[in-house]
């Protein structure tokens, strides 16, 4: 009996001896709260896979929040109740609220600095860093998801109408004429449709062909810029959009992508759309199809220049402990790995975010075997970005966009003039940027 109650006491012993030990080896929990759902956000979960089992001293627990809009919302109010996430998944366009939001978040640059692990910002490509980059080249949040808008049109459509399926257009004009052609051969409704109007028709459109959509470097250089979107490429470019309805050259698709169905119908042969939108004319379209740079208008100096992205990135929030900020250092560390970005490159259509994804992404022939996927690249690294291509930041620039969409509903049903249009749009966005700058002096 003595002998056993000993043996109870030394293995007791032993367990409060090595407790503490136990609890070094617990992994730090690292939460990242996203906007992927569905496919999407089954690699988000298989990227998070790999990470915790590439090593034992971080756990990275993904949490699906339900749209941009609602993960962003979801994250501010999480920090305002001193319970906020470690990582958080922004749509570019809540950069400047994200910046705005004094004592929120903890730049990326810093929190890789202090980790010690290797960091280069030179290593990402820099027409997606750009966007979330300080003037001086400081990154304040990791690029994840990043896209671009391409030229997608029907290789079969333009067999039937007699046209070269590999000579696409690639300036305005160039696709008026094809439209044209290709109506008239009854192959088709309408020439061509788009997604995303004030993404790609204006925000695009202008970084396309050099010329700003706002002062101050497009928002880069102070909340007190203002936007100036009704320029004279703008204008024009809106308006022709318009007038070509009436040759049924162009067809309004919807907000958002909502016309995509246009395009995998065949009822339009040309079709500009996000190039993270590949995947799913992969998936629905029943005829081959082929990918283009944006047309552009040849007249004006300096086109074509590159293309801005889209997508979101990565925010990291104060709140957390130091061993925490490692962990998050680490994931991004693993992420910006050849492997899991060429990886995450390839499955979604997304860009790869560093030059040596994008080298890999090559050297594995994905390109040769998938035609198409490397048009956005080329298009976004065709030049190196100047002030009025590096991308925007502009405060509630969201509800701008909302603000676009109405006037572009007026100008394509005739209600308004495209100059009427985008002067009413510039000026109702001016006065939300004087609003946003008064709430975050």
């Amino acid at each position: 009996m003595k002998q056993s109650r000993n043996l109870w006491m030394a293995l007791a012993a032993v367990v409060i001896l090595m407790m503490p030990a136990l609890a070094l080896a617990a992994p730090v929990t690292v939460n990242w709260w996203h906007a992927h759902g569905g496919a999407l956000g089954e690699k988000v979960n298989a990227i998070c896979d790999g990470f915790n089992k590439s090593q034992n001293q971080y756990q990275v627990v993904p949490s699906y929040k339900g749209n941009y809009s609602d993960t962003m919302n979801a994250g501010i109010a999480a920090f305002r109740a001193k319970n906020p996430p470690h990582i958080l998944q922004v749509f570019e366009v809540g950069t400047a609220t994200m910046m705005a939001a004094k004592g929120a978040i903890k730049p990326v640059y810093q929190v890789m600095k202090e980790s010690g692990l290797p960091f280069n910002p030179g290593a990402y490509l820099p027409t997606v860093t750009g966007y979330y980059t300080t003037l001086d080249g400081k990154m304040l949040s990791m690029p994840f998801n990043s896209s671009t808008p391409v030229l997608y049109y029907n290789k079969d459509i333009f067999k039937k109408a007699g046209l070269d399926p590999e000579k696409p257009p690639t300036t305005w004009p160039a696709l008026a004429e094809i439209a044209k052609k290709l109506v008239a051969a009854g192959v088709c409704q309408a020439g061509f449709s788009s997604a995303w109007n004030g993404w790609i028709h204006i925000e695009n459109l202008s970084a396309w062909h050099n010329v700003p959509i706002g002062t101050k470097a497009n928002g880069f250089g102070g909340l007190d810029a203002s936007y100036t979107f009704n320029g004279p490429v703008q204008v024009r470019h809106i308006q022709q959009l318009a007038d070509w309805q009436k040759d049924k050259v162009f067809v309004y698709g919807g907000r958002t992508n909502a016309g995509n169905a246009k395009f995998s119908s065949g009822e339009v042969a040309m079709y500009t759309e996000s190039s993270a939108g590949y995947a799913g004319f992969k998936k629905t379209c029943q005829f081959d199809f082929g990918t283009a740079m944006l047309p552009y208008w040849p007249e004006v100096k300096g086109a074509p220049q590159n293309t801005i992205i889209g997508g979101a990135s990565l925010w990291v929030l104060q709140g957390h402990k130091a061993a925490d900020y490692k962990g998050v250092a680490a994931f991004f560390n693993y992420l910006s790995k050849p492997e899991v970005m060429a990886d995450w490159h390839q499955a979604t259509g997304y860009l790869p975010i560093t030059l040596a994804a994008y080298e890999l992404t090559k050297k594995q022939g994905f390109y040769e075997k998938n035609p198409g996927t490397e048009t956005s690249l080329k298009q976004m690294t065709l030049h190196k970005p100047t002030e009025n291509s590096k991308g925007l930041r502009f405060g509630d620039h969201a509800k701008t966009r909302d603000i676009m969409d109405n006037e572009f509903e007026a100008i394509f049903a005739g209600k308004k003039t495209a100059k009427q249009g985008l002067d009413d749009a510039v000026k109702a966005g001016n006065e939300l940027l004087r609003k946003f700058q008064k709430a975050n002096k």
